[in-house]
C-alpha cells in the first residue's frame, strides 16, 4: 500500500510508547521517523504497509493529512509471540493492542 506506514514508538522523557499510521501525509517512512524524532520521540520499529502484517490493529480505509495513533501505554513496548496460521511471528505490542513489524515468521 503506497504511502501506508506504522511506527512504534517510545518517548523517554514521559515514559510511554506509541503506535501511529500515516496514510498519504509522507512519500518516504523516513520522512515519517524524521518528524518523530524532531519532537523528541525514539522510533522503535518502522514499516511501510508491504512490511508489516496487521495484528490486532486494522488499516486505516482513506488518506489523512494528519497522524493517527493507533495505540499507547505506559512504558516501553514489548516484543512477544503471536501464532498465525501456525507460523510464529515476533510481534510487537502496546497495551493490548499488536502488529508484526516483518513479515517473517521465526
Amino acid at each position: 500500500m503506497a504511502n501506508y506506514f506504522r511506527i512504534t514508538g517510545y518517548c523517554e522523557k514521559e515514559n510511554f510508547c506509541f503506535i501511529m499510521d500515516s496514510f498519504g501525509l509522507f512519500e518516504k517512512k523516513w520522512q515519517f521517523s524524521a518528524d518523530l524524532i524532531q519532537r523528541g520521540l525514539k522510533i522503535i520499529e518502522v514499516s511501510d504497509g508491504t512490511q508489516f502484517l496487521d495484528g490486532n490493529i486494522s488499516r486505516l480505509t482513506e488518506e489523512t493529512d494528519k497522524y493517527v495513533l493507533r495505540a499507547n501505554a505506559s512504558g516501553k513496548p514489548e516484543y512477544v509471540s503471536k501464532t498465525i496460521n501456525g507460523i510464529t511471528y515476533k510481534a510487537i505490542q502496546v497495551g493490548d493492542r499488536y502488529y508484526i513489524p516483518e513479515k517473517q515468521g521465526y
